[in-house]
């Protein structure tokens, strides 16, 4: 298969490029740091060499880096398999009194992105009446909390936008599963004083992935929503 996986470079995007290289699948990746990006693929392609691993940085938070990521997958004349719409960014802060411009960044890099990504890579998987496209939301999604602001509006849009398109694409054959997961530790939160072990592993969300990945034509994972054994941090 082929995976087409955003924000790729480190924490659940490479984690899930890791599943899926290690398992045999091809990969297709990008992320905004060039620099990161091509580290993560020299790593995966070492680890892997079996598998084909293409990558090429794009900044998502701009519609026309959105629109070229999308031809340069196309170009690729592959049957894209799996879509995983990972990238995203977080900015503390609350609605009443968070920076102007906060909730345009949230929503154009957490939601737009995947929206206007998908949208352009649809009619591809359409017309190969198969494919399989991952959202990856938040627990933010579900429910509000402190400081979530835009960040937490943005993952509901997400979802929403990931129900949607799930009933849209049922008699196409392609499905359509929204990710909420809590607390895992990531790069982002190296520095913190939080216990590592107090987190998931970004590994779990992968495999989770991967599981729903490989069920028959006529099962579908709608929903996969993973929390840290003791809940959600505090």
């Amino acid at each position: 298969m082929n995976i087409v996986i955003t924000g790729a470079s480190r924490g659940f995007g490479k984690a899930i490029a890791e599943q899926f290289a290690a398992n045999g699948h091809n990969l297709y990746l990008s992320a905004r740091s060039g620099m990161v990006l091509y580290k993560a693929m020299e790593e995966l392609t070492t680890r892997f060499p079996d598998v084909v691993i293409k990558a090429k940085p794009f900044d998502l938070s701009h519609t026309d880096q959105v629109k070229a990521l999308s031809s340069w997958v196309l170009d690729q004349r592959i049957s894209i398999d799996i879509l995983v719409n990972n990238a995203g960014t977080f900015e503390p802060g609350s609605v009443h009194d968070e920076p102007e411009g906060t909730m345009e960044n949230m929503m154009t890099v957490n939601f737009f992105s995947a929206y206007h990504l998908t949208r352009a890579l649809l009619p591809s998987m359409i017309s190969q009446k198969k494919g399989h496209i991952f959202n990856i939301c938040s627990v933010a999604s579900l429910q509000a909390y402190r400081n979530g602001g835009a960040y937490s509006i943005s993952k509901f849009a997400l979802a929403g936008f990931s129900k949607n398109l799930r009933e849209e694409m049922k008699p196409h054959g392609i499905k359509v599963t929204a990710v909420f997961p809590g607390a895992a530790y990531t790069d982002s939160w190296a520095g913190s004083d939080v216990d590592p072990k107090r987190m998931m592993k970004a590994g779990d969300v992968a495999k989770m992935i991967y599981a729903a990945s490989g069920l028959s034509a006529q099962a579908c994972v709608e929903d996969i929503i993973l929390r840290p054994q003791l809940g959600d941090l505090p």
